[in-house]
């Protein structure tokens, strides 16, 4: 059986469910009226998911403002304009349009020509989205491109603090934004930026609705998950039994073991729902070690 196409989100966010997306779809219901994501991240689910409309949230106002740039674009093209015009003033590296590191910087740095060549421009780029009125989303999301593993991150003052990443402008980046701008323009979506448990009290659903979460993970310790307490679990929890109870499909993505940490309370409360082993995409830089973790799939329908 030949596999369906996945296309990636232009976030490029380690550990995201790009690669996990037929195996999660494997147990998605196949008829879906509103497809309801509370934590939506790089966005890498719905986009590869079918449904008549799209509620799309996240309570990080900076993933939204990147989702809302990108998806209002029409044309690939007008985006890419801008997107290059910046490269250009800065002086990045962008293999997609043959601008290539000079060669003695490849000589000298085998494995980090990309982010020798381009700290200056990266530095330069963010003391003028730092120094400004933080509005200029094209500057954030060229930051988030060149950035260390291409993340988001930010200062207690909201400065955006990641050093240069070893990382290009390249094919992967316009093939993904292009997918991107061309898919959003097909689906009727609904953008949110707001806490989940008010997110999701504000749409009236039915039961030919489904919602997907991928909420922080309790027992990892990526940046996405430092604020992530147990009693946000446990109301997670009981929100969720709510909708069981109203006959809302809903499906849970999370880790149930991380190292030698165990999610004790998660498998006490699965249990009384569907739990299959997913294979595991998370990846956190900050702890290179050898790690044991298990990710799975809570579903609360057959």
């Amino acid at each position: 059986m030949k596999k369906e196409k996945v296309y990636r989100s232009p976030f490029f966010y380690t550990g995201d469910k790009y690669k996990l997306i037929n195996e999660l779809k494997n147990y998605f219901p196949k008829e879906i009226d509103k497809f309801i994501e509370p934590f939506v991240g790089g966005g890498s689910v719905f986009l590869n998911s079918n449904a008549k409309s799209f509620y799309e949230n996240d309570i990080d106002k900076n993933i939204m403002s990147i989702h809302n740039f990108l998806s209002s674009f029409s044309s690939t093209d007008d985006l890419l304009n801008i997107l290059f015009s910046k490269i250009e003033e800065y002086n990045f590296s962008c293999s997609y349009k043959g601008k290539t590191v000079p060669q003695e910087l490849k000589s000298k740095y085998v494995k980090t020509y990309f982010a020798k060549h381009n700290a200056d421009s990266y530095k330069k780029l963010k003391e003028k989205y730092n120094a400004s009125d933080r509005s200029d989303i094209a500057d954030l999301y060229l930051l988030l491109i060149y950035g260390f593993n291409r993340m988001l991150r930010f200062n207690q003052k909201g400065e955006f603090n990641l050093p240069v990443g070893n990382v290009d402008f390249n094919q992967n980046v316009v093939e993904a934004l292009t997918n991107y701008v061309n898919l959003t323009n097909q689906k009727k979506i609904y953008w949110s930026n707001e806490d989940y448990k008010s997110f999701l009290s504000k749409i009236v659903t039915t039961e030919n609705d489904f919602i997907y979460l991928d909420p922080p993970y309790l027992i990892t310790s990526s940046e996405y998950n430092k604020f992530w307490r147990q009693k946000d679990d446990d109301e997670l929890y009981s929100l969720l039994d709510e909708f069981t109870k109203k006959k809302i499909r809903f499906a849970l993505s999370n880790v149930v073991t991380y190292k030698d940490k165990e999610n004790i309370k998660l498998l006490k409360w699965a249990k009384k729902y569907n739990v299959y082993p997913v294979k595991s995409n998370y990846i956190n830089y900050h702890d290179n070690s050898i790690k044991s973790f298990s990710e799975v799939l809570i579903t609360n329908y057959d």
